[in-house]
Parts: C-alpha cells; structure tokens; sequence
C-alpha cells in the first residue's frame, strides 16, 4: 500500500501515461511509480559516479586499496535496500 497523491502533470505527460497504461495494461500508478523510480536509480547512479570521479583508485593487491575499501565500504552498505 502506498500513499494516495494529487498531481497535477501537462497534457503532453498524461496522454503518455494513459498510452504507457493501455499499452502494458496496467494502472496509470504503476506508470508513475515505475517513472518515479527510474528516476531514484538515475540520481544514485550520477551520485556514485561522482563517487568513482572523485575517489583514486589504488594498485588492487596493495595495503592502501584495503584502507580505501575499509573506509568506502560503510557508505555503499548504508545505501542497500
């Protein structure tokens, strides 16, 4: 069970959604609730590339990658489901 909401989207959008719906026949919810997390996916995916961006990857085999993974690992467990 989720949360009941009112929105209000474009026209442009909600032909998209009826159409999406019909299509998949499903609910014009299920459309949303897809989009919507779609959208999560996106921004943590731009957020750990930020990550990787910013981060130095050390040699693989050597003492400074354990240090490196052992200071990281809390941050990606934190972010699972």
């Amino acid at each position: 069970m989720g949360v009941q909401m009112t929105i209000r989207v474009d026209d442009d959008l909600a032909a998209f959604v009826d159409a999406q719906a019909a299509a998949r026949t499903t609910s014009r919810a299920d459309v949303i609730n897809r989009a919507i997390r779609g959208e999560v996916r996106r921004q943590r995916a731009a957020r750990d590339a930020q990550i990787y961006a910013s981060t130095t990857d050390p040699d693989l085999e050597s003492d400074a990658y354990a240090a490196w993974a052992a200071g990281t690992a809390g941050s990606a467990w934190s972010e699972l489901d």
